[in-house]
């Protein structure tokens, strides 16, 4: 397996694969997405690989990306929208690194892909706090808090069911546990 940290323009070449990638997870329970919504997935990525700070890690395996983490850099002052909380007055003052998006494929589960790409994503970042968002009901947000992140608020993003606003300090990156994978 070989993680690669794509540019901007190689993740839109690779936008095909990519989107079938969030197709194939995020059709799975808890999502139930349907294939409009890897449609919506596609345009916000060719948005957001504008954004300061944008990394994308993808997993490939035999030539084809099998998973992919990314994000970008969320300016000082800025926050999640509709959230039920503010954030704490530390985290609002600094940059934070938002993560997007963690998708692994569901054959490649539990290998240590998933842990792999966010521990690639994540290291290195001179942002002092990580944050994102996830659904309360994914298997996602348990390995998250076993990782370390924090549940602080929730939010509804548009049509999106509600989601807990998850916290790290970048700091703790270095020393979470190895042996858990999503």
């Amino acid at each position: 397996m070989q993680y690669r940290h794509l540019t901007p323009a190689e993740a839109v070449d690779e936008l095909r694969a990519l989107r079938s990638i969030y197709q194939t997870v995020f059709c799975e329970l808890p999502y139930e997405e349907g294939p409009e919504m890897a449609e919506r997935f596609a345009g916000w990525l060719r948005e957001e690989v504008r954004r300061p700070g944008f990394d994308l890690v993808a997993a490939v395996q035999g030539g084809q990306p099998v998973g992919f983490a990314y994000g970008y850099r969320m300016p000082a002052g800025q926050w999640w929208r509709r959230t039920d909380r503010p954030a704490p007055e530390e985290v609002k003052a600094a940059e934070k690194f938002a993560v997007m998006e963690w998708a692994v494929l569901p054959d490649h589960r539990g290998k240590g892909v998933g842990r792999h790409l966010m521990d690639e994503l994540l290291r290195n970042r001179p942002e002092p706090w990580l944050t994102l968002t996830v659904n309360p009901a994914a298997a996602a947000r348990t390995i998250y808090q076993r990782w370390g992140w924090r549940h602080v608020a929730s939010t509804r993003p548009g049509q999106m069911p509600s989601m807990h606003v998850m916290l790290l300090d970048s700091s703790r990156t270095s020393t979470l546990p190895s042996d858990l994978d999503g």
